[in-house]
């Protein structure tokens, strides 16, 4: 199919070794109808449903007339029509969405507290990535906007995220956004608000301002749609003047986590990132600080060497040592390594018991105050050794009926 300049878009991905996807070629023409070409793997099995949807689509945009050149990969239907609908609104000017119907399986929430060990990392303009995330079992997965998407490929990204976000079942992980730096990412937010969103990172945060500015194109979202919602946030701190604001960026409203991302710290203070991590001893420092002080989980940085999972644990120990609650993943191997050694320990797990033993033994006796050994307990200490039970629990570390089993030793 020969096509000309004119009122000509091109969107999506194609190639060697390309999968899950798909390249769509269009322009628009004042005659001749809609004329479609499909080159597709999947044609004998598949080849009519593609073309009932991609003919759909361009009906629901009232367009009459176009050639139009769909070249797939094994693409799923909200793909295709990511790619579709990114193509046509480049070339029409329209605000309608074609949406598929929404999975009943991403219809959830979570909590402000959840655990956040692990975070994976998916860029948000390659599908071929997000379709079995979910299976390796992250507490978290990040659609990426940012630093993983190509300046020329944000607009179309939108699209796939929104639609990834509906129509991609990532098997209760918390489904994660990360958007582009404020104030270019507030734009984002439009993809993002309703679909069921959970938690939005915030990239390169120096200020509470920006913060502000996200919460309010959040609301404002929210009041359009009636969407009502949690939408966490998750600020990263990837500079010195971030660094030096961190306690007011922890503190700043549905804030529920704070990350550091030390490739771009460390580039801003003109160092080298090192396996010892004395370079970002005092920021890490910084960053756990700032969110005990506001009551938020610490996340560190992502450990970038895929290939060494004895260096990837004894990240890992110093970042717990530290105090931190979790952290990035650029790779699915990474997850087990990680949850592995956050996970609450035998000495940490002994510890726990003992405190909620003896919380509860003064409970029941009706006691004000409750003590270990000749140490009082402050209500603070209970929460956290509880939270460290259920933990172990649900990770399968601890008998549900640990009580019974602790009274009889």
């Amino acid at each position: 199919m020969e096509f000309s300049t004119d009122k000509l878009a091109v969107i999506g991905n194609k190639g060697k070794g390309m999968r899950s996807d798909c390249h769509v070629t269009m322009e628009l023409t004042g005659n001749g109808g809609i004329q479609l070409e499909l080159i597709s793997k999947v044609e004998v099995m598949y080849g009519d449903e593609i073309r009932r949807l991609i003919l759909d689509i361009i009906s629901f945009y009232g367009i009459e007339h176009a050639k139009v050149l769909v070249e797939d990969s094994g693409a799923l239907s909200p793909v295709i029509a990511a790619r579709m609908e990114a193509e046509i609104r480049q070339l029409i000017s329209s605000d309608k969405e074609y949406l598929l119907p929404m999975l009943n399986e991403n219809l959830y929430e979570t909590a402000r507290d959840k655990n956040r060990f692990s975070r994976l990392y998916l860029p948000g303009n390659t599908p071929s990535l997000m379709i079995n995330a979910g299976i390796h079992k992250p507490d978290g997965i990040i659609l990426d906007l940012e630093d993983a998407v190509a300046p020329g490929k944000k607009y179309e990204a939108r699209f796939m995220v929104r639609n990834a976000l509906r129509n991609i079942d990532f098997y209760g992980a918390e489904r994660m956004v990360r958007i582009n730096q404020v104030p270019a990412g507030l734009a984002d937010l439009e993809f993002l608000v309703p679909h069921y969103v959970n938690l939005v990172l915030v990239p390169k945060c120096e200020s509470a301002e920006q913060i502000r500015q996200v919460n309010e194109k959040i609301g404002q979202l929210k009041a359009k749609y009636n969407f009502g919602g949690n939408i966490w946030l998750m600020p990263i701190i990837e500079s010195a003047l971030g660094v030096l604001k961190a306690l007011e960026i922890a503190q700043s409203e549905n804030v529920v986590a704070m990350a550091i991302g030390l490739e771009d710290y460390t580039a801003d203070l003109g160092t080298r990132r090192t396996q010892e991590a004395t370079e970002s001893f005092f920021a890490r420092s910084m960053v756990v600080n700032a969110c005990k002080a506001a009551g938020i989980q610490a996340i560190d940085s992502v450990f970038s060497d895929i290939a060494d999972m004895e260096a990837l644990k004894e990240t890992v120990i110093r970042s717990k040592a530290l105090g931190f609650d979790g952290m990035g993943c650029i790779h699915p191997r990474q997850i087990k390594v990680i949850h592995e050694n956050f996970a609450p320990d035998e000495v940490e797990i002994e510890k726990a018991k003992k405190i909620v033993n003896a919380f509860m033994d003064a409970t029941a006796k009706g006691l004000g105050v409750v003590s270990l050994g000749t140490k009082m307990i402050d209500p603070p200490v209970v929460k956290r050794a509880q939270k460290l039970i259920d933990l172990a629990v649900t990770m399968g570390k601890l008998s549900p009926d640990w009580r019974e089993e602790f009274l009889r030793v």
